[in-house]
């Protein structure tokens, strides 16, 4: 798999992660698979400072020595990062922007998942709404505390899941049927072709400290399957 790097200096590697991609391996064997292992192969000794979801896309930092780790782990533990996504989600937003401000803990009963709760874990979403695309909205949300599929259950919680989230939502795929009048299947398929089938969850931004005070900015443009899918909601939802 070939990397897409977005900015690199003596300290960190910053490198945008496709969907369905682990940033860790799941075990030490299995290096390959994740995007550390990748950056193993790359670099040799990488350090990890902090993750994404598999299935969410975008950016992510990497350290190349401890000392650099040490340095960007502080500021995400100390909520000294500013980190913001793009997401597609289902339906129309009532309001143009807002905070979720929802405790998150482990769902009691689903393992691996997570829901909100009023004795859980403090956890802030703020949103904005970008467009309105038929049956469907882009958001720029950008969060204060990195809980587990936090964004993914604010949102769902709000009665807008990510749309393609098999987890907190449908699963379906976005398809050019749902949003297209007399939409026609071509002679040279059998079956639709989603416009976009994974989570529409994209990391996009990121501002971080550098080691000598320095501000870091970095961005990752989106990946070109939510582009793509982005367009055709333009093109047809208007």
């Amino acid at each position: 798999m070939r990397l897409e790097i977005i900015a690199e200096t003596e300290d960190y590697v910053a490198v945008s992660k496709p969907s369905g991609l682990l940033t860790l391996p799941d075990r030490f064997d299995n290096l390959q698979d994740s995007l550390r292992g990748l950056l193993m192969q790359q670099y040799g000794e990488i350090f990890t400072v902090h993750r994404l979801d598999r299935d969410t896309s975008g950016l992510l930092l990497f350290a190349k020595h401890a000392e650099a780790q040490r340095h960007f782990s502080m500021q995400f533990e100390e909520r000294g990062v500013e980190k913001q996504y793009l997401g597609i989600v289902v339906g129309r937003m009532s309001q143009t922007e807002g905070t979720y401000d929802q405790p998150l803990a482990e769902h009691p009963t689903i393992k691996g998942k997570m829901t909100v709760a009023r004795k859980g874990k403090h956890a802030v979403t703020h949103f904005q709404v970008l467009e309105t695309l038929g049956k469907y909205s882009l958001l720029s949300l950008r969060i204060e505390t990195g809980r587990t599929h936090q964004i993914r259950v604010h949102l769902q919680n709000a009665g807008h899941p990510i749309a393609c989230d098999p987890l907190y939502g449908s699963g379906e795929p976005i398809l050019l049927s749902a949003i297209k009048r007399n939409f026609k299947l071509s002679k040279e398929d059998e079956t639709e072709r989603p416009l976009l089938n994974r989570l529409a969850l994209h990391a996009w931004k990121l501002g971080i400290t550098g080691s000598s005070g320095e501000h870091i900015a970095l961005e990752a443009p989106l990946h070109k399957d939510m582009e793509a899918c982005l367009r055709q909601l333009r093109k047809w939802s208007r």
